[in-house]
């Protein structure tokens, strides 16, 4: 015991050393920046500050000689976003000249796991300066294509997703840039876009010039039109003839206008209300002006602060605003002359995110409601519509470049890797067949040993150093905190092995629990129980670990997860560090090519399962851990056991390698790798005792029956 122990605390203290290896990519200084670009340029005097090109384009830099324009120099980050592996994008600086050539590639940032801990940064640079003298123009691929007109780069193995991001997103912002300065033809629309307000433009006006020329409109409503529009419902006027006079008695008037608009605004605020108006409101917002008269207030009388108008509302499209106290003035004077009196003087202010276009036609709405009942009622509308007169208004027209939708980019790494993923696909619907028709193959152990074995070298070689499909505890932290941020389908599937395998243990999940991917899908599990056969078939003693002390081992691993769950709350990227604990990147994605510590650890690791199966597993794996706390609620439990498992039986127990069998007799699914060992030992009548003692019993009555003379009988 005191010798495992020793063992366990030499493993983390490697595990440290290593960890202390790792680092973050330095930030690039704009010195450094602007060095590079100077460098592709010798010729250049000046790099211009980052400017847009136009209203909502991206920043770039201009790269002059003297007066002349050499070239372009921007940052990918504000051109394009496309996430990569980490689910955050790689920035690089691009610098092209006036032809769309590229003279320099610099990457700036980027947060992807295998680089800031395993690949050397250099070589993702060595990738991208393959791009170094690419024109715009070109189709250019990251490994081998046969497709003419297309030029092929190499790949970087390992990093493969994060490299053809990287190529993508220098490819792509080039070539949008390339066509806002005129390089290349993207192809342009003329966009109308919302109007804007002539501010400049003011005109001295009565209230009869302003409402006769549409700036000031109106919805009046007599008695009779409001009733007129209740009829046939529960809410229909009752006429008891006592209403003389009623249809054409005033219900209410509404005047309303734009306020923004200085010829409206001030003539009928004044001057200064009218500054004070456009001092409150905020870049996009609208101000707008309604007055009423009548029997019917459009405010409506059990208006209450903190509340919101239920009779008024504006519409514009599909768009409805509503209002609420905070958005609503009383005005106190109209300084127009010849405008009525009136009981009502409001301004509401239609806010920018409504997205108003005070250009286009937009209509106020009164809503008038009646009651049928105690807690029931009936209500119409009626609508005033308004269009602003283009004398007060620019409605601007700008050239807006048009892109070819450019195919996802997923879309062509799963295209690329169509082999790998149709012997994926089949492995696993032949393990999933394997595991539902278990009961039956069972009773067939020599073909199902045969199975696991032959499964276990095609999970190491195939989808862990072929494919690279080991999963990790950082894949478990980026799917949740993306699940509770901007999630998006996307990043996931830039991988499209590692995306099928956690569909398919999502599943096995919640089927059976975390035992099918520990005992069959994971290349550094599969690995460890191939080197133990080997070591059993070589007759090395193997060590077990006394179960007292075993089940206390198996909480190690709980306490690291919930480590490095806390150290990703405050940083991802730490995380991402310390779970340098897997050594799944250094055998697995790297094949040993790594710093000392880290293939030391890993070797000592599996060096450990020649003595003892899996001890990485059992004890230290945090993924292993994250995927038994779902294990709790999954839906079957397959694995037979018999009253008699236990007491007295220990057949199951003392077979198990891994040792998820408690001495009472029950397996304990949070451990279990569903091996099947124990469920093949169920059905053998000559290995299992409860089985084995039915077998002889029949066998002893058959034997009395063969004793029994037989009796020949004449016909």
């Amino acid at each position: 015991m005191g010798k495992l122990v020793y063992i366990l605390r030499l493993l983390v203290a490697i595990c440290l050393l290593a960890v202390s290896n790792s680092y973050a990519m330095n930030p690039v200084a704009i010195e450094e920046q602007i060095q590079t670009v100077k460098s592709a340029f010798p010729s250049a005097t000046k790099v211009s500050e980052k400017a847009p090109i136009a209203k909502d384009q991206p920043e770039i830099r201009t790269i002059y000689k003297d007066e002349d324009i050499l070239g372009y120099a921007f940052e990918t980050d504000d051109v394009v976003s496309i996430p990569a592996y980490s689910g955050k994008t790689v920035n690089v600086l691009v610098a092209m000249d006036i032809v769309g050539q590229i003279r320099a590639v610099r990457v700036l940032s980027h947060h992807e796991p295998i680089l800031l801990v395993g690949i050397p940064e250099q070589k993702l640079f060595d990738f991208s300066d393959q791009l170094i003298d690419a024109n715009v123009t070109e189709h250019i691929v990251v490994g081998k294509s046969s497709k003419e007109g297309v030029r092929s780069i190499d790949s970087l193995s390992g990093a493969t997703v994060t490299v053809m991001v990287v190529n993508e997103v220098i490819m792509r912002s080039a070539k949008k840039v390339a066509g806002l300065v005129g390089i290349i033809d993207l192809g342009r629309e003329m966009v109308v876009l919302p109007a804007t307000v002539k501010h400049d433009i003011f005109t001295k006006a009565d209230w009869l010039t302003l409402t006769g020329d549409g700036s000031i409109r109106r919805l009046e409503l007599n008695y009779g039109e409001v009733d007129a529009a209740f009829e046939g419902t529960e809410a229909a006027w009752d006429n008891h003839g006592d209403d003389e006079g009623r249809a054409d008695k005033l219900f209410a008037r509404l005047y309303y206008a734009p306020l923004n608009i200085p010829t409206i605004g001030k003539n009928i605020l004044g001057e200064g209300e009218y500054k004070w108006l456009m001092s409150e409101l905020k870049l996009g917002d609208q101000a707008i002006a309604v007055m009423g008269v009548g029997d019917y207030s459009f405010k409506g009388n059990g208006f209450v602060r903190g509340g919101i108008f239920d009779r008024f509302q504006v519409q514009q499209g599909e768009t409805s605003v509503i209002f609420r106290d905070s958005d609503y003035y009383r005005i106190n004077d109209i300084y127009i002359d010849g405008a009525p009196k009136f009981d009502e003087k409001v301004i509401f202010i239609i806010r920018d995110k409504a997205k108003f276009d005070i250009g286009a036609p937009w209509q106020v709405e009164l809503l008038v409601r009646r009651q049928t009942g105690p807690l029931d009622s009936v209500f119409t509308r009626f609508f005033g519509a308004y269009q602003t007169l283009e004398s007060y208004i620019d409605r601007p027209i700008q050239p807006v470049y048009v892109e070819e939708e450019p195919e996802a980019l997923w879309v062509s790494v799963w295209r690329n890797k169509a082999f790998q993923i149709t012997v994926l696909v089949i492995s696993l619907v032949m393990l999933f067949t394997v595991i539902i028709l278990q009961d039956y193959l069972d009773k067939h152990p020599k073909f199902l040993r045969l199975f696991r074995k032959a499964f276990l070298v095609y999970t190491v070689f195939f989808i862990g150093w072929y494919t690279l499909g080991q999963l990790s505890i950082v894949n478990v932290f980026t799917f949740v905190f993306a699940a509770t941020g901007d999630f998006k389908w996307d990043t996931f599937l830039l991988d499209p092995i590692m995306f099928i395998l956690w569909g398919f243990v999502a599943m096995t999940l919640l089927l059976w629990g975390r035992g099918i991917f520990c005992g069959w899908l994971c290349p550094f599990g599969a690995l460890q129980e191939l080197i133990n056969e080997i070591a059993r078939k070589f007759k090395v003693k193997q060590f077990v670990v006394p179960f007292a002390l075993h089940e206390r081992l198996w909480a190690v691993k709980y306490l690291i997860l919930l480590g490095l769950f806390a150290i990703s709350l405050e940083s991802m990227s730490e995380a991402e560090r310390y779970a340098e604990i897997e050594p799944f990147k250094t055998v697995i994605m790297l094949k040993f090519q790594r710093e000392w510590g880290y293939v030391l650890y890993a070797v000592i690791l599996l060096s450990m399962s020649i003595f003892t199966n899996k001890v990485y597993c059992r004890y230290i794996c945090p993924l292993g851990a994250a995927l038994a706390i779902p294990s709790k609620f999954r839906l079957f439990d397959w694995l037979k056991r018999r009253k008699e498992c236990g007491t007295p039986c220990q057949v199951c127990a003392d077979e198990c390698e891994i040792q998820a069998i408690h001495p009472t007799g029950e397996i304990n699914a949070n451990e279990c790798h569903w091996c099947l060992d124990c469920q093949v030992t169920y059905h053998d009548e000559q290995k299992c005792p409860p089985l084995l003692k039915q077998y002889k019993k029949r066998h002893k009555m058959d034997g009395k029956l063969n004793e029994i003379p037989v009796v020949q009988v004449n016909k």
